[in-house]
Parts: structure tokens; C-alpha cells; sequence
């Protein structure tokens, strides 16, 4: 069994930190229109659990759907993280964390909304089976509610 990952790290002006574990040190990569528009590109997290902010009244949070939110530092416009509301699972923005080192991007998803003026290094042909790529359908279908959940 893998040990988790802790994970500390920072805004840009230091006003909210965070302390938090991931199963995984892996990045997820999000190019959807509204990541895209949130961020300035593509929207890069670290799945994580056991998360604690400090700073928390710095902490603005914004709903564009009722399935998730977005959070942002109230103070520097750091993105936080991005949160499915039925989920105890953080996607911690991870340009935050202090220490990158061991993380790799293992997913990138809504594919088909991908610019085309951008690539990521390990889309060349030696790391093209390291990374997971899925497209706005395939994302759906992976979010779709089980037959006796309602819809969220």
C-alpha cells in the first residue's frame, strides 16, 4: 500500500495556507472553457483529502454549477481549489504547494476543448502512454449519476 503524500503550501501573498494529504502525486489537468477562463489556461490540481485551511476568512468562494465550486484568495487571486459539493476530495490548485517535486501529471481531461497553441512536454512520443487523456463525453459519462442516484 502507498503512504500518502502530505502537502503543505501557500497562496501568492501567504494569506491562506493549506495542509493536506493525496493518495497520489498525481496532477490532473482540466482544459474545459471554465477552468480555462478561471485560471488562464488550463487548470492544474492534486486531488487531496484530510484538507485544512489557515486563513479561511481569506477564502472567497464562487458556484457556477450545482454540482461545484471554485475558491480564491480574497486578498492576492490565487486559485485555491476547485470542489465537487457532494465530495469530501479538494482539487488543490498545484502551483500552491511548496514542494513539486514528486508530483506528475497523470490525467488531462475535456481534451477536445483544448486549445490548440499549447502542449505539455510529456505529450511527446516517450510519455504519451504516461498520461491519461479523456474528452468532454468520456468525462460525462465517468460523472454520470448511478441509475438510482438522482442527478446532481
Amino acid at each position: 500500500m502507498t503512504e500518502e503524500l502530505k502537502l503543505t503550501g501557500k497562496c501568492m501573498c501567504g494569506a491562506v495556507k493549506i495542509s493536506a494529504s493525496a493518495r497520489k502525486p498525481s496532477v490532473a489537468v482540466c482544459h474545459c472553457d471554465m477552468c480555462r477562463r478561471w485560471s488562464a489556461g488550463p487548470f492544474m490540481a492534486v486531488t487531496c483529502q484530510s484538507v485544512t485551511f489557515e486563513g479561511k476568512e481569506n477564502i472567497g468562494k464562487i458556484r457556477l454549477s450545482d454540482r461545484a465550486e471554485r475558491s480564491f484568495c480574497t486578498k492576492c487571486g490565487s486559485n485555491i481549489f476547485y470542489r465537487l459539493v457532494e465530495s469530501t476530495d479538494y482539487y488543490i490548485s498545484a502551483g500552491l504547494f511548496d514542494d513539486q517535486s514528486t508530483l506528475r501529471m497523470s490525467l488531462q481531461v475535456f481534451m477536445d476543448s483544448k486549445p490548440h497553441y499549447y502542449a505539455f512536454s510529456n505529450e511527446t512520443l516517450m510519455f504519451s502512454d504516461e498520461t491519461k487523456k479523456m474528452t468532454a463525453a468520456e468525462v460525462s459519462a465517468a460523472l454520470a449519476p448511478l441509475p438510482d442516484h438522482p442527478s446532481a
